[in-house]
């Protein structure tokens, strides 16, 4: 396995972290006995020689050593590091990286693709499963892959394993044009009975993305009916018995993973491949939610999460299904539900109940406490208040009452309006009791700055006023300072005792965000644009200036030649901010610069629209050009912010903001 291993000079090569000379024992680790040691091997090796994708000289190296570790039968769990030279390899698709080392890696996986052949009818099931994936991908004759493949479904009883299989098929239906229609009928008749549940359902799935044309008519009967036919027949969750409970990114990634991966996975993959036909979908995760089974209303809570953030829909019957299941008695249920709703925010209505029902039987969940860090807010009770239901605010003027309350229960106070009034108090106590020395000073202090500027209580000025010359100096001060700022200036007229102090701060380095309380505060244009028209530094402080000049319309007029110099500039942000500006003190003069440039940015930038947006409701009739755009996006099935990757917690709340902009300009519009 490690022949030569001592003769390549590593210490000359490198890794994400420096030398590669510790490699050689990441190699050898990966074939140790000791399962906790070949785990950390294997998160060494994705944490420095393949961190995050990248390919280094050292990752070439390890190439053929990989290769001979996977093909030892006496090495215990290859099938990782079969993952691992698969991910090596990459997908074929902007594999130019530094030195040609991407492409390189490609060619040396490829050219040991005959292993990955070998290896699909290898004893270990999860080798047979990881290299069902690896070789449909690197080795170059198709003809010879389906071939494989259709001989190692026939003879295949694992469904993890078959599962991969399936997954194969679809991925060369896709991507190899040759044996393309001989995959696809294989598929379509795996899709069909006899085959088990689980077979079909991963048939479907791979269907839906290569031939929709040979999917059942009745695809979504078909689908519940499979899903409620393999849970009768799943004999529980699939565990791994004896795995070591290391305190790697490998350790805790398979922690992560569902108690039925493999029903996640088939789930996953055919909501991803029915992609915009909502409908379907919509039906389908209704379908999943109300399954007598715990595990697939799980599942189907997992999947709601992307279809939600991802496409525009009445998601109301879904929603009130999500709310039913925090009733269930099981944890994980629960925990998934409030997980789905709190990101909802004002679409999460149709559960307030079922929330409101949950907070008020269990006070235990309010606040949720870690190990390391101040409590937070409970997933059900942040879920409660961000739908904006009043019947949040008792709970929270009850946690306001004592020591230690969550830090960021501010926060939700924006999403409450008007019937969180009765927490000003209560806020300003906390404010009041802040040690401002404390090292979390800064987190408490935004968000019970933010939530006393939404309710408008003037009643906190002598104690916001006590911030600047308070705090002491550290690396989060300024963004305390600017909290402030902020909220002084949304009191407007009602808080000109601010003003000397706020005087005082347009020469340290919160200047913009001092230049924008003083206009509302005093309208002193001179010291406003003293401040202004000397930014400078990087895009994001000429951004933050231009959009101040903006509220002063045409008071801001000595800036118009910097904000038509910024509104040339490469970077979109910049040119997008200084065009706003430019029409709110300008008007129609400008509009021969802003219309073209908003339009660039609308299309360009899909995370600029909301600005834009705004922007086209202040122009007024002038905006009609634009409106276009705005009709265009009310009638687009997909969110603006598709695809939401990953954690998008303001995903759907933004997108939420934008549609409502587009509506009021539309509806007070002249076209």
């Amino acid at each position: 396995m490690f022949t030569g291993i001592d003769e390549v000079d590593w210490a000359s090569m490198r890794h994400a972290y420096g030398s590669a000379e510790d490699v050689p024992g990441l190699l050898r680790g990966l074939a140790s006995a000791d399962p906790a040691e070949r785990e950390i091997a294997l998160d060494g090796m994705y944490g420095a020689v393949h961190h995050q994708g990248d390919v280094y000289d050292s990752t070439l190296a390890c190439v053929p050593f990989l290769f001979a570790l996977a093909e030892r039968e006496e090495v215990r769990e290859r099938g990782g590091i079969v993952e691992l030279l698969a991910s090596i390899g990459g997908d074929g698709e902007a594999y130019e990286g530094p030195d040609g080392r991407y492409a390189m890696a490609r060619v040396a996986v490829r050219a040991g693709a005959e292993a990955f052949a070998r290896l699909t009818g290898d004893p270990d099931p999860g080798v047979r499963r990881t290299a069902a994936g690896a070789v449909v991908r690197f080795l170059d004759r198709p003809e010879r892959v389906l071939g494989l493949l259709r001989e190692r479904i026939a003879v295949e009883r694992d469904d993890r394993v078959l599962l991969a299989l399936t997954e194969a098929l679809g991925f060369l239906a896709r991507r190899r044009p040759g044996p393309a229609a001989e995959a696809v009928e294989l598929l379509t008749a795996l899709g069909a009975a006899p085959h088990g549940p689980g077979q079909r359902l991963a048939a479907l799935g791979q269907l839906a993305g290569c031939a929709p044309d040979r999917l059942p008519a009745d695809l979504v009967g078909t689908v519940v009916g499979l899903l409620r036919e393999r849970s009768e027949h799943r004999r529980g969750p699939v565990c791994e018995p004896g795995r070591p409970d290391t305190n790697t990114l490998v350790g805790r990634l398979r922690r992560l993973r569902p108690s039925d991966e493999e029903g996640s996975q088939l789930l996953r993959t055919l909501h991803t491949s029915l992609g915009g036909r909502v409908t379907d979908r919509i039906a389908l995760l209704n379908g999943q939610l109300t399954s007598a089974d715990p595990t697939d209303r799980c599942n189907a809570l997992w999947m709601s999460a992307s279809l939600f953030r991802d496409w525009r829909a009445d998601y109301s019957t879904s929603v009130a299904l999500i709310g039913a299941q925090l009733a269930a008695e099981e944890d994980q249920l629960r925990h998934a539900a409030t997980s789905v709703l709190e990101d909802l925010h004002h679409l999460a209505a149709p559960a307030s109940d079922d929330l409101h029902a949950l907070v008020t039987s269990r006070p235990d969940l309010w606040v949720r406490r870690w190990e390391h860090g101040a409590p937070t807010l409970g997933d059900p009770l942040r879920a409660l208040a961000r739908s904006g239901d009043p019947r949040a605010v008792p709970v929270l003027a009850e946690l306001l009452a004592v020591p230690g309350a969550p830090y960021d229960l501010g926060q939700v106070v924006v999403h409450l309006g008007a019937a969180a009034a009765p927490l000003a108090p209560a806020l300003r106590d906390s404010l009041a009791g802040l040690a401002l020395d404390a090292p979390d000073v800064h987190n408490r202090a935004v968000a019970l700055l933010s939530a006393l500027a939404e309710l408008g209580d003037t009643e906190s000025v002598p104690l916001i006023l006590r911030l600047p010359a308070g705090l002491p100096e550290h690396r989060m001060r300024s963004v305390v300072i600017g909290a402030a700022l902020r909220a002084l200036g949304a009191f407007g007229a009602a808080a000109v005792e601010a003003i000397p102090v706020v005087r005082g701060l347009l020469d340290g380095e919160n200047a913009v965000e001092a230049a924008a309380a003083l206009w509302t505060l005093a309208a002193d244009a001179d010291a406003v644009l003293r401040v202004l028209l000397t930014a400078d530094g990087d895009v994001v402080a000429q951004r933050g200036a231009a959009e101040v000049l903006a509220r002063l319309g045409a008071a801001g007029t000595p800036a118009v030649a910097g904000l038509r110099r910024l509104a040339g500039q490469p970077n979109v942000w910049g040119r997008t901010t200084a065009a706003c500006a430019l029409w709110r003190i300008g008007g129609e003069r400008e509009a021969d610069l802003v219309v073209p440039l908003l339009r660039d940015a609308w299309t360009g930038t899909p995370a600029l629209r909301q600005p834009v947006a705004e922007c086209v409701a202040a122009m007024g009739p002038t905006g009609a050009p634009l409106h276009d755009l705005l009709r265009a996006e009310l009638a687009a099935p997909q969110r603006h912010t598709a695809p939401s990757e990953g954690y998008a917690p303001l995903a759907i709340l933004s997108d939420e903001r934008l549609l409502r902009t587009c509506r009021e300009v539309l509806a007070h519009g002249t076209d």
